[in-house]
C-alpha cells in the first residue's frame, strides 16, 4: 500500500483540519491516494465543510485538481477554503509536491476568487474530454489554476 503520512496538527488560529478518510490509488478510475480533511472552526466540534489533497500527476488531476474543497453553506463567505488550502502545504511537501493544480467551474466565482486568492496563476480554461467524469456530470468546462507552493505558504492567512 502507499505510504500515508500522519499529520496531526494542521492547525492556525481560526481552523483546524482533522482527517476523515485515507483513499487509495485506484488505477482502474485514473484516482490518485489522497488524504480527505474535515474542516473545523477552532472550539466547534462541528464539521464546517471537507478538503482533500490528491498525491500525484495524471489525466483526472490535470483537470480535476490536487485539492477539492467545500464549505458548507452556512460558514461560506469567511474565507475558510482558502485557509484550509494553506493548511495542507505541509502535506503537499512532504510528499515533494512543489505546484498544486486547483480547478474551478467558470460560473463558480466564489471558488475562482479563493484560488487567486492563494496565488495561484490561471493556466487555462480547458474543455474537458467527452470520457472524463466532470465532462459526463455536466461540467464540460474548467478554469486550470497551478498555485506554486513553499514552506512558508503554511503560515499564510486569507487576506
Amino acid at each position: 500500500m502507499w505510504p500515508f503520512l500522519s499529520f496531526p496538527q494542521l492547525y492556525d488560529d481560526v481552523l483546524e483540519l482533522r482527517i476523515m478518510h485515507y483513499l487509495p490509488e485506484n488505477r482502474e478510475l485514473g484516482y490518485v491516494p489522497s488524504y480527505v480533511y474535515g474542516i473545523y472552526e477552532r472550539g466547534n466540534p462541528e464539521i464546517i465543510g471537507i478538503i482533500d489533497l490528491r498525491i500525484g500527476h495524471n489525466e483526472n488531476t490535470h483537470f480535476g485538481g490536487h485539492i477539492g474543497y467545500r464549505i458548507y453553506e452556512d460558514y461560506r463567505g469567511h474565507g475558510y477554503a482558502g485557509r484550509a488550502c494553506h493548511l495542507l502545504v505541509p502535506v503537499a511537501l512532504a510528499h515533494d509536491m512543489h505546484t498544486l493544480r486547483i480547478t474551478c467551474n467558470p460560473d463558480n466565482l466564489a471558488s475562482r476568487r479563493t484560488i487567486e486568492k492563494l496565488g495561484a496563476t490561471l493556466i487555462e480554461i480547458a474543455n474537458l474530454p467527452p470520457h472524463n467524469e466532470m465532462y459526463k456530470r455536466g461540467e464540460p468546462v474548467k478554469c486550470l489554476f497551478d498555485w506554486q507552493i513553499a514552506p512558508d505558504d503554511a503560515q499564510k492567512e486569507e487576506e
